[in-house]
């Protein structure tokens, strides 16, 4: 057996009549889809149903699997403990999908914190699928800080193990969409709100599951999209399936968006085989853009590819202009791989003879030593996208009312701490939110007496 469905499902708590009072007609067309869905999952009578959410215990570099024998929860966060969902776990499914995963190398499992009660992105959807079918058991997987591409390989693991399985399995996408669709919303509007709902809704009614792979983490921080993980590792766990596709409801009434979609899988078809597909495009669009890269970046590229794959330092090259070999400055190198942030080093001031030089130290340290993620390997280089930033010489200013994070960069400091945040970043739109973000990098409380400085920067890609 396989999995024999995938669903995309919202998780408003207020969709509970309890909880709602009232407030859940206002997205009756989501209510009513939803118990189409459960009563679907029932006529499929499951073995094991597995929910992906984004409310479960996260780590940045591990997908996490819930252990155990099962788990409880209540919706007393909103008011009603009384309302409660309990599920058994499929602890050999769990078993099988936890060794796969080791053996193909991806980040997974059931390490780390045990015997947490099931957050409200799982028990919403079984909320619904209880009134219809509760002969199943469950499997609980939490959304990382890994990248796309990464989540939609584990979810092909997820698939590759359900076929030897024996077991009739559905899979639970579960996540809103945007949470900046209004003024009046949780967070506010944002222009990037609307824009990812609609593009992520016109990949479930097709069923084109590699645009789910294709949007950019800035956009997708930008927009406060909640369960796009989650829909990837249930898209992985249908590759090379063809699947009909069902768009069921869309709605946004609360500044949240929620929509509600089935993929009911058909034959086998390897031309649906999105990993293999991204990899190739990406793969070619970086190769175009190398072509376009002006010296500062090649030489960033050529230091990277030289360290990881030889293991040395290269000299500085000869052909390099007087700018890169005359001059000193500070300067930041960042990396990008499949859209998501890879690395980012840098200097605020000049630590060696020469731009070329502080390219050169700069690229290797983003590349191999920024401490939030593993060394860069061979197989990430040919995808990476490198970007240089050189620094101009930071000012002193009173402060965030002479700031513009537009053109310039802010560097926060309160004796030897010290932050820094580059200009122009996607989704820092204000001088408060810039001087915030370089205070929490800092260690610096807001309440204490910290200098501003700003400073401008020349920007290579």
């Amino acid at each position: 057996m396989a999995v024999k469905a995938g669903f995309i499902l919202p998780h408003p708590p207020l969709i509970i009549p309890e909880i709602g009072r009232g407030e859940q007609i206002k997205i009756q067309r989501t209510s009513d889809a939803y118990h189409s869905i459960a009563k679907r999952i029932a006529e499929i009578k499951p073995d094991t149903i597995i929910v992906a959410t984004p409310h479960s215990i996260m780590y940045s570099d591990y997908i996490h699997i819930s252990p155990g024998k099962g788990a409880r929860g209540s919706f007393g966060e909103f008011g009603h403990g009384d309302i409660t969902v309990e599920a058994e776990y499929d602890i050999e499914l769990v078993g099988e999908i936890s060794r796969e995963a080791e053996m193909q190398g991806i980040p997974a499992g059931i390490l780390g914190e045990k015997n947490k009660s099931l957050d409200h992105g799982v028990m919403v959807p079984l909320y619904f699928v209880n009134k219809y079918y509760n002969d199943y058991k469950l499997i609980r997987i939490s959304v990382s800080g890994l990248s796309s591409l990464e989540h939609y390989k584990f979810g092909k693991c997820i698939g590759e193990v359900s076929e030897k399985s024996g077991k009739t399995i559905v899979f639970i996408g579960s996540g809103d969409l945007s949470h900046m669709l209004k003024d009046e919303g949780p967070y506010g509007y944002r222009e990037e709100g609307p824009v990812f709902d609609r593009e992520v809704t016109k990949a479930m009614k097709t069923g084109n599951f590699l645009e789910f792979l294709k949007f950019d983490e800035d956009f997708c921080e930008s927009a406060g999209e909640c369960g796009l993980r989650s829909f990837i590792i249930m898209a992985g766990a249908l590759d090379r399936k063809n699947v009909s596709s069902e768009f069921l409801s869309y709605e946004g009434p609360f500044g949240v968006g929620y929509a509600v979609a089935a993929f009911n899988v058909l034959e086998n078809d390897e031309e649906r085989c999105f990993y293999e597909i991204y990899l190739k495009n990406e793969t070619e669009r970086v190769e175009s853009l190398k072509s376009e890269e002006d010296e500062y970046v090649r030489l960033a590229r050529q230091t990277l590819e030289s360290y990881v794959i030889n293991r040395k330092i290269i000299r500085r090259p000869d052909d390099l202009s007087n700018d890169m070999t005359s001059n000193r400055a500070g300067v930041f190198v960042s990396l990008k791989l499949d859209g998501n942030l890879r690395g980012c080093i840098g200097t605020t001031s000049p630590t060696t003879q020469s731009i070329a030089d502080e390219i050169i130290q700069n690229a290797i340290s983003a590349g191999a030593e920024d401490p939030r993620f593993p060394p860069v390997c061979e197989e990430e280089l040919k995808r990476l996208v490198y970007s240089v930033d050189v620094l101009g010489d930071a000012e002193k200013i009173r402060s965030a009312d002479e700031l513009n994070p537009e053109k310039y960069g802010v560097i926060v400091s309160k004796g030897h701490r010290k932050g820094l945040l580059l200009p122009n970043l996607e989704g820092v739109d204000t001088a408060e939110e810039q001087v915030s973000i370089a205070l929490k990098k800092a260690g610096i409380s807001p309440a204490e007496n910290y200098k501003l400085e700003r400073f401008e920067v020349v920007r290579h890609k």
